[in-house]
């Protein structure tokens, strides 16, 4: 089996729900059969202050839990983005949410830039299910996790209130992926 190992971070600002998106990833990860770990932060005013969540994923064993050299960002924040874009590594991947931020200075790697946010707010009338929206996005561009898996970690780790919801902002966020992808490809 080839070695693998994605170190991923999460970032913006509390109440973006980017700590249940880490959550859901990682128990992703744990559906696909690898290894995981899930670390989080987030300042001292949780709603609007800097939240992150990190997760590594790898078919060998982890020896450090958090993130250190980014192979994926999903940026919600101008200052997430700012901040974490310099542990970024050449080849990673950067995904920003461009409803805040406006300006990436990633020159490597691959950068997918779109208004996630305003996505949410137009097609499902709430800002809520951008977290889900994004990282539906971040897996089907980067594929650390399978499908199946995101959708089996969605529907266990979420209140049944909100199952279609986060289906539908999963669709968008798969379908926005699927059309950039054949772009890429043509």
């Amino acid at each position: 089996m080839e070695k693998m190992k994605k170190e991923i971070r999460l970032s913006g600002s509390g109440g973006q729900g980017l700590i249940t998106a880490g959550i859901i990833l990682a128990r992703a990860a744990i559906i696909d059969g690898v290894n995981v770990t899930q670390t989080q932060s987030y300042g001292p005013e949780s709603r609007g202050g800097a939240s992150r969540a990190d997760v590594i994923i790898s078919n060998e064993e982890i020896d450090f839990p958090e993130a250190t050299r980014f192979d994926v960002l999903l940026a919600l924040t101008q200052e997430a983005c700012d901040k974490y874009l310099s542990k970024m590594r050449s080849t990673g991947t950067v995904i920003v949410d461009t409803s805040f931020v406006k300006n990436v200075t990633f020159l490597e790697g691959t950068t997918y830039e779109y208004p996630f946010t305003n996505i949410a707010i137009e097609k499902l009338g709430t800002a809520l299910p951008a977290n889900i929206l994004s990282l539906a996005f971040l897996v089907k561009v980067t594929k650390v996790v399978s499908i199946s898996s995101l959708k089996k970690a969605v529907e266990e780790s979420m209140k049944p209130a909100f199952a279609e919801m986060n289906n539908k902002a999963m669709k968008i966020g798969f379908d926005l992926a699927e059309k950039v992808l054949k772009g890429a490809n043509k």
